[in-house]
């Protein structure tokens, strides 16, 4: 409510100043009907009701003045003073004087709101001079403890925002870093799925050179096995193709280190996956199988893997997984579910294993989702649109 209120402040500075100014102007009209009737309320010279209407605005009016709380404090300052040494009678609007204090110590450094506070003080002593009675250390330490309770309001409101302020900052360069690094996570990944769709590509285009190789050899000594050989470059150049067009948009960065050209794995190799997996896991499989892509086994075998790697790291001891392969229909389901701790599992600020899930899946149009199960544990669920092998 408060950050609502300061930044509607912000907002509207002469309005807020209006209405701060508001009670001190209600207090000065209430005040002044003695000056209304004539009747002097005190020692000191009589400034009738014209000098008490223009001496109010001229303490007040700086109060309006937006940002400026040291001009103001020091406008006022000048008034109180020229009122004291023309002996003027205390109004009720040199109240102001301890509102500009205020603002000072709110909105200014501590050294101005040291100094406005020793001027401050400076004035309650000459106040209490000024009077027809004699004045007392005790009226003297009353008044100090007033102004200086209403120093110290203002400087604990004046740590207060600073600190509030420094939380704000804290959190958007938090929230930019937090952006920059899943953009950088992103990319990584784009550029580690981009090399592994390129071992894939490099591994079809060589079965095609070989099957080349040997189709020519044997044309003339056997054409069936040459026409076997062409049948099986078509069929390779397709699936070829198709992972070329899936690799088109994935941009691939400063990739560094030698290249690994052998094939990367796929379905046939999930149960040596889970075999060897640190949790105790079970593969289920129902539907009838299809042949798939291998750039989409490469993604399925990735999200089973990260999923088994997660529930590793925060089932916790003795928990146990269950990787389900769903054929049939229009998508393909993979779902990898374990019974740890789930939702209380602790956090990881600085994994970006969903961010690959989702990079990978994204490339076939899927989705996929993961988080805590109801009944404990957790859950990775993968839609991915069933794409025959070329």
């Amino acid at each position: 409510m408060f950050g609502r209120v300061r930044a509607w402040s912000r907002r509207h500075e002469k309005l807020a100043g209006a209405l701060r100014v508001a009670p001190l102007a209600a207090l000065c009209t209430i005040l002044g009907v003695p000056f209304v009737t004539n009747t002097s309320p005190g020692g000191g010279q009589y400034v009738g009701l014209a000098g008490y209407v223009g001496l109010s605005v001229l303490l007040l009016v700086p109060l309006l003045w937006p940002g400026r709380p040291l001009a103001a404090f020091s406008a006022i300052s000048l008034i109180c003073f020229g009122q004291w040494a023309a002996d003027v009678n205390l109004l009720p609007a040199n109240l102001s004087v301890l509102v500009a204090l205020w603002a000072v110590a709110y909105e200014c450094s501590f050294r101005w709101a040291l100094a406005a506070g020793l001027v401050a003080e400076l004035g309650v002593f000459m106040a209490l001079v000024s009077w027809e009675e004699p004045a007392t250390f005790g009226m003297f330490f009353s008044g100090s403890i007033f102004v200086v309770t209403i120093w110290l309001t203002g400087l604990y409101a004046n740590t207060r925002r600073r600190y509030l302020e420094g939380l704000e900052e804290r959190a958007e360069r938090a929230e930019r870093e937090r952006d920059q690094q899943a953009r950088m996570a992103a990319a990584a990944e784009r550029a580690r799925i981009a090399r592994e769709l390129h071992d894939v590509v490099a591994h079809n285009v060589s079965v095609m050179v070989v099957q080349a190789d040997g189709a020519g050899f044997a044309l003339d000594s056997d054409p069936e096995q040459a026409r076997q050989a062409v049948r099986t470059i078509s069929k390779t150049g397709r699936a070829a193709l198709a992972e070329m067009r899936r690799l088109v948009g994935v941009l691939r960065e400063n990739e560094h280190g030698e290249t690994d050209y052998t094939p990367q794995p796929g379905l046939a190799q999930l149960e040596e996956l889970i075999r060897g997996s640190a949790v105790p896991a079970r593969l289920r499989v129902t539907g009838v199988p299809s042949e798939l892509p291998e750039g989409q086994q490469l993604a399925i075998y990735r999200i089973v893997q990260e999923a088994l790697t997660n529930a590793l790291k925060h089932g916790g001891p003795g928990a146990e997984a269950l990787v389900e392969i769903e054929y049939g229909g229009p998508d393909l389901l993979v779902r990898v579910t374990d019974d740890g701790r789930g939702a209380a599992a602790p956090s990881s600020p600085g994994g970006h294993g969903l961010i690959g899930m989702r990079e990978r899946v994204g490339m076939y149009g899927g989705a996929v989702w993961a988080g805590p199960r109801s009944g404990g544990g957790f859950e990775v669920l993968a839609r991915l649109p069933m794409v025959k092998a070329a």
